[in-house]
């Protein structure tokens, strides 16, 4: 039975559903903003005429999208809002976070074990993750690149949606029909919701395109969701569920604050003795806030040091151990 496994580090939460081995899905959270389940009271700051829509502010001072108010609800006045949707980054602005009113108690966002538990699945908090899987997925979430047999696929983050891009060799019916695979296994992967397009190589005859509909039906199985038939031009729209960022969002639009938590992760797996010694460019080190590093310290016992060399990729950091 699958099962989804959560390593909880520093700054970052991560989940990777496994079943007899093999890598299904994954997910990732960074706790600390308007996360899924928080219900918090917050002052509407703002309402559309004749519509049952607005904007909150939380005590932090986030503002939230907000949904079916009432006729009572007034601007200016107080509301009791459940978050439902956390805020997404994108290039040139951030999309607010997306919450409705409520009468239940006071709560804290749920952590990611916790959403995953909440929607009726397995879900065990382990020390570490299986290793190698993780920093697959992560390169390729990085990159934006999947290769497959054949081809590779390249997935471009949009504001309207998430574009796929199908390049490779062979005839178009046969490199169309070899992606649907690789297809819907990085979707989930990536943790993709939302809005997705596939651009397809052009299949002119009416029975390829049905032929890759129907591969594409049968390799997103039982994940939720709607998708149109392939156009003339070979288009298809997929619709799901959005709740949260995806690894794809998070690696694409915050790419130090990835980068700086997967250097916290490879510290914490720094077993030699002596100090750990984070070696990483300037712009990473920046990111790396005092809290973070005591918890580093804590979590490993030991002290910690930072040297910044410029001429690093910001992925490219790393953790050693040293001498006292």
């Amino acid at each position: 039975m699958a099962e989804w496994l959560i390593e909880e580090g520093i700054g970052e939460h991560r989940a990777l559903l496994i079943d007899e081995g093999q890598v299904i899905a994954a997910r990732i959270d960074w706790p600390g903003s308007a996360g899924i389940g928080l219900i918090e009271d917050a002052i509407l700051t703002s309402r559309t005429k004749a519509s049952t829509r607005g904007t909150a502010r939380l005590a932090t001072g986030e503002e939230v999208l907000v949904s079916k108010l009432s006729a009572a609800a007034q601007e200016g006045g107080p509301i009791r809002i459940e978050i439902t949707r956390s805020q997404m980054g994108e290039k040139s602005r951030v999309k607010r976070a997306q919450g409705r009113p409520t009468v239940q108690a006071l709560q804290p966002p749920l952590s990611l074990a916790e959403a995953i538990v909440t929607r009726g699945e397995k879900a065990k908090v382990v020390r570490k993750l299986p290793v190698g899987h993780w920093d697959e997925i992560w390169d390729d979430a990085w990159t934006g690149i999947c290769d497959f047999a054949g081809g590779s696929l390249h997935f471009s983050p949009a504001p309207a949606m998430v574009l796929v891009d199908i390049d490779g060799r062979g005839s178009p019916r046969e490199l169309a029909l070899a992606a649907t695979e690789p297809i819907a296994k990085a979707i989930r992967r990536f943790d993709l919701g939302g809005s997705i397009g596939i651009d397809f190589p052009t299949l002119a005859v009416k029975a390829d395109r049905k032929a890759v509909d129907e591969a594409l039906t049968a390799a997103l199985g039982d994940w939720p969701h709607e998708k149109t038939a392939m156009n003339g031009f070979g288009f298809v729209q997929i619709v799901a569920r959005l709740e949260r960022p995806s690894l794809l969002h998070r690696l694409t639009y915050s790419k130090a604050d990835a980068a700086a938590r997967r250097l916290l992760r490879r510290a914490e797996e720094t077993t030699d003795a002596g100090a750990i010694q984070l070696i990483c460019h300037p712009t990473i080190q920046a990111k790396l806030s005092k809290e973070w590093l005591a918890e580093l310290s804590k979590r490993t016992g030991r002290k910690i040091r930072i040297e910044a060399d410029p001429t690093l990729a910001l992925e490219a950091g790393f953790a050693q151990a040293v001498p006292l």
